[in-house]
């Protein structure tokens, strides 16, 4: 397995920083932060990201987060997905993760599985002319894709494309109670990444994002999501994604140093 950095971990600090710092960290690659590319952009190119990129040595990995609904901001969302491929084209980037907006009240979860799913078709059919991957990431709370089964469920509905999977995310799936048979049983050739963190302690929905705390610091069995993604032959990026707050406040170097060693720990398990 591989090492990445999410964007998340160092929110407040600029693209150029993180770059840097991350590489200098020893990560191999970076989710980049789709708010921190756009604000590179304004005065700079998608070539001098492709080559900034190159010349520390750190490929990019994933564009996070776009969101996508059948519900909400559907032709917003479509257009600012799109941008993301072209970018991510550019700059030789092959995934972005997309985020679901959940179901209106009254609409049935299987109803809107099927609704998502003809949303999630046509941004497949959008994402392939540039050979880029969708992954669809659960988050608790989510009224439509909570787990990984629902978005396998989506995903299948869709016509299953070879463009769209799914992802781990350690603090998600112990907030929603996701085990590891669940894990386990996830095609390996749908699971793009995995986003890996710890928490302090608390009960499911009690806890929120700014929760997270760096990988092995917290009271995760991380463990067992290493057994498990040895055992399934999962050979891709672990990537630090924490939104801890005061971490945000840190320095740069000290926020992807930290991270860094939270991945080391974490794969010593």
């Amino acid at each position: 397995m591989k090492p990445a950095l999410n964007g998340a971990t160092s929110m407040k600090h600029s693209l150029e920083l993180e770059i840097a710092a991350a590489a200098e960290a020893g990560f191999e690659g970076l989710e980049l932060w789709w708010d921190k590319v756009v604000n590179y952009l304004k005065t700079n190119s998608a070539d001098d990201l492709s080559k900034l990129l190159k010349e520390n040595k750190v490929k990019a990995i994933g564009i996070c987060p776009f969101a996508f609904s059948p519900y909400r901001d559907t032709e917003q969302c479509r257009k600012e997905i799109q941008q993301g491929l072209e970018i991510a084209a550019e700059i030789g980037c092959k995934m972005l993760t997309i985020c679901g907006y959940g179901r209106p009240i009254q609409i049935s979860k299987e109803q809107a599985s099927r609704k998502y799913a003809e949303e999630l078709k046509l941004l497949s059919e959008m994402a392939e002319k540039y050979g880029v991957n969708l992954a669809i990431e659960p988050v608790s709370g989510n009224t439509v894709f909570q787990n990984p089964l629902d978005t396998l469920r989506v995903i299948e509905l869709a016509g299953n494309p070879k463009n769209l999977g799914t992802l781990v995310d350690t603090f998600h799936y112990s907030r929603v109670g996701v085990d590891m048979d669940t894990v386990c049983n996830i095609p390996l050739e749908k699971l793009y990444i995995v986003h890996i963190n710890d928490s302090i302690e608390g009960e499911g929905e009690g806890l929120t994002d700014a929760d997270r705390l760096y990988p092995t610091e917290g009271i995760l069995d991380l463990s067992a999501y290493m057994n498990v993604l040895r055992e399934i032959g999962y050979d891709g990026y672990l990537s630090v994604e924490v939104f801890n707050r005061d971490y945000w406040e840190e320095d740069v170097k000290t926020i992807c140093s930290r991270a860094k060693a939270g991945y080391d720990e974490m794969v010593k398990l």
